[in-house]
């Protein structure tokens, strides 16, 4: 995808901008936990516990939240691999980059992927949810330009392919029942 490639250069003066915070140790502290959360551990051990907290009726949203999850992991380790899109520390050797990235690629985020998926599904089922995921979703999000992991498209491209996991598996599930 020639047109990611020529987008690196484009977006690598807003990935600057984003990342310069990540040179102050607290911020770049927090946003590498946020990070390291939004991998999959915060959402993991809240699709576990929907059902201790909620009872048997919340196994099925537990379902949902995992089949959309593996459907996302699918979905963009496919993009990964098929866009070569380099990460922007390995473009601009001015990216200050001090969390590991989970693979080489960047294109799209499966971290804003997953979180912006995972919410809209949770806040279907229970909105009561909204103070804290949505928050944390925002914070994940940001933490992939600040961290210096992702370009701001990868971002949004990831936040769209996340609602539209979370909104047509609505739609499937509507029509199986």
């Amino acid at each position: 995808m020639k047109l990611l490639h020529r987008l690196n250069d484009r977006e690598i003066p807003l990935c600057l901008l984003f990342n310069r915070i990540n040179h102050w140790k607290s911020v770049s502290l927090l946003f590498a936990a946020v990070s390291r959360l939004g991998n999959g551990v915060f959402w993991y051990v809240l699709i576990v516990m929907l059902p201790l907290i909620y009872g048997a009726t919340a196994v099925q949203v537990s379902l949902h939240m995992g089949l959309v999850g593996l459907a996302g992991v699918l979905i963009y380790k496919w993009l990964k691999t098929s866009t070569e899109r380099v990460r922007p520390y390995n473009h601009n050797g001015d990216i200050f980059q001090n969390v590991a990235a989970l693979d080489q690629f960047s294109f799209p985020s499966g971290h804003t992927l997953h979180a912006v998926g995972f919410t809209l599904i949770l806040l279907h089922y229970y909105p009561e949810w909204a103070l804290l995921v949505v928050p944390f979703t925002v914070l994940v999000a940001l933490s992939r330009v600040i961290l210096g992991l992702h370009y701001p498209s990868d971002v949004l491209i990831g936040a769209f392919l996340g609602a539209g996991l979370a909104q047509g598996s609505f739609c499937v599930l509507s029509c199986l029942f």
